[in-house]
């Protein structure tokens, strides 16, 4: 049997229009072996990765080439051996897990049904299978946790039942797309330690999409760098980190290197005295269902203060579930807080949006996690814009057409593309309108909600270094929201540490990121990934003392995780 599981020969795939979305791509996985694929957002890397699958988005063709998994001609094979060969032969962990389940099916009768439906395995040795894999992959009660809906466990297990899920039929190929980009960095870490472990013990190949170096460093094998369509460089990890031999190459690693804790050594000083707090949040309580004595039934913020100075970045940074996008939108005015008080420039503030004036709503913004789904797709720039510019100033005509010119060159963007609609836009372009759309309020206080975590490093680079020339032209308060330290590394002044929804730390960036004084801001920092070879082997038992001297001093009080009430 030939150690290759995957080859890919001069392949070509174009769209409708004949646009060539990959050309002249080539390359080989061999069982056992990682080979990573990373590049720029429209690279070509998810449609190659997809193609392993024998699988084409809608509009595009296969133009050339071929593509081998396991002997078979993926992009040749009609569907009833396409369909034989997903889930035996090979498999596919996807970006986003919370996506990929059913939400009214029980998570075990996801991960048995490929192999009940291939009649692969029968009914009890599907269910041995996969309690056999919920056990591998440390999952909390593994006798029981299948009967859960996929709403009641959390991002981490989730993304391990959609690993138990992959491996139920053991399959040769392992296609993993972008599998811990959407995580909180503690689970990122958990999940990359089983995914090499899989991989390694089952003797799989695997294919493993990312725009995250950092990560790569940690689990590939060998790294194949893509460019529009193209593979530039290909070669052991290594070699690819540390001695690139294309322009391109080093690029990556220098924005993966911008985005890093190593950047808080080479920010600029910023003035030593607070300024006074544009936004002031005080004693905040907030969650979900009924409110009983100022305390909701399902809590989530727990008396959590913050206050933001104009022209300052402040980080609200935790795991997923610590409560910091619920703050968010308790300052925007999305979600009233049971209890606590909010001022604006030293002004009582309303809870809800409703109960604001129009002048408030002008003047707290809120940009966004997702640009695809928070600008309308029918709709073009300029009207994207111009509501905005009428609703809050009145402005139309040549005015407003003058002002919407303005505001995208105060994002780079020229302005004849006004005339074009968010799906004629890249990933970073359409972040941009997000960010054009929020100033286009003349707004005093901008909120960013993870604004960058669906950006590749190079673009998520660009973005926050414009936030922070917006920050210093405009003046703004910003309160920055992101799991990512290597992000807030390189854009807060301040930070403000969240767990389960309480303030266990705060302070000026460098302080805290670099001698973090909570257990838990340790934990966080020790596990953004280094770019090096080895560093998610050096970093675990660090991690794991610290996990169980955080664990040992949890005080009773600690808020549960809404899905740990679920249990």
């Amino acid at each position: 049997m030939s150690d290759i599981i995957l080859s890919v020969d001069d392949l070509a795939i174009a769209s409708a229009a004949g646009q060539q979305v990959l050309q002249g791509v080539s390359l080989q996985v061999s069982r056992g072996e990682v080979v990573a694929l990373i590049g720029a957002s429209g690279s070509g890397k998810t449609t190659l990765a997809l193609a392993a699958l024998g699988h084409l988005r809608p509009g595009l063709a296969h133009a050339g080439g071929s593509v081998r998994l396991d002997g078979v001609d993926m992009l040749a094979a009609p569907q009833p051996v396409l369909n034989r060969m997903r889930g035996r032969s090979a498999a596919y962990i996807a970006q986003s897990a919370a996506a990929a389940f059913n939400p009214r099916i029980r998570l075990g009768d996801q991960v048995v049904e490929s192999a009940l439906l291939h009649r692969s395995q029968t009914a009890p040795e599907a269910r041995g299978r996969a309690l056999e894999l919920f056990r591998y992959l440390n999952l909390l009660t593994p006798e029981s946790i299948g009967g859960r809906f996929p709403y009641q466990v959390s991002g981490g297990q989730l993304q391990r039942f959609m690993i138990a899920m992959g491996m139920q039929e053991e399959p040769l190929l392992l296609v993993c797309d972008e599998p811990t980009s959407a995580l909180d960095v503690t689970t990122q870490v958990e999940v990359m330690r089983l995914l090499k472990r899989v991989i390694a013990d089952n003797d799989t190949a695997a294919l493993f999409v990312s725009h995250d170096l950092a990560v790569v460093a940690q689990i590939a094998t060998r790294i194949a760098v893509m460019r529009a369509g193209r593979i530039v460089e290909i070669g052991e990890t290594e070699q690819i980190i540390e001695a690139p031999r294309e322009d391109y190459t080093r690029e990556l690693i220098a924005a993966c290197t911008h985005l890093s804790l190593a950047a808080l050594a080479a920010r600029p000083p910023r003035p030593q005295s607070a300024p006074a707090p544009a936004l002031s949040a005080r004693g905040i309580v907030a969650g979900y269902g009924k409110i009983s004595d100022g305390r909701p039934q399902i809590p989530t913020l727990h008396g959590v203060d913050l206050a933001v100075g104009k022209g300052e970045i402040v980080a609200v940074i935790g795991e997923s579930g610590s409560g910091k996008t619920t703050l968010a939108r308790v300052i925007a005015g999305l979600h009233a807080p049971a209890s606590g008080t909010l001022s604006l420039q030293g002004e009582p503030l309303a809870g809800l949006d409703a109960d604001r004036t129009a002048a408030e709503r002008r003047r707290i913004q809120l940009v966004m996690q997702m640009a695809d789904t928070a600008l309308n797709p029918k709709h073009r720039l300029r009207r994207i814009l111009g509501r905005v510019l009428s609703f809050f100033h009145g402005l139309k005509g040549p005015e407003a057409e003058a002002r919407m010119a303005a505001l995208l060159a105060m994002v780079s963007l020229p302005a004849h593309y006004l005339d074009r609609y968010p799906t004629q836009l890249s990933g970073g372009e359409k972040q941009r309108v997000n960010l054009a759309r929020a100033l286009a309020a003349d707004p005093d206080v901008l909120i960013c909600d993870e604004i960058t975590s669906a950006l590749d490093t190079i673009v998520a680079g660009q973005i926050i270094d414009l936030v922070r020339h917006l920050r210093d032209q405009l003046g703004l308060a910003i309160v920055f929201i992101s799991h990512d330290l290597a992000t807030v590394a390189s854009i807060a002044d301040r930070v403000t540490v969240l767990r389960r929804g309480r303030v266990v730390e705060t302070g000026d960036s460098i302080g805290v990121l670099s001698r973090p004084a909570d257990p838990y801001t340790r934990l966080l920092v020790a596990s953004v990934p280094e770019l090096r070879q080895g560093w998610l082997e050096d970093a675990a038992a660090t991690r794991e003392a610290l996990a169980g001297a955080l664990e040992a001093a949890r005080p009773e009080a600690l808020a549960p995780t809404p899905a740990e009430l679920l249990r």
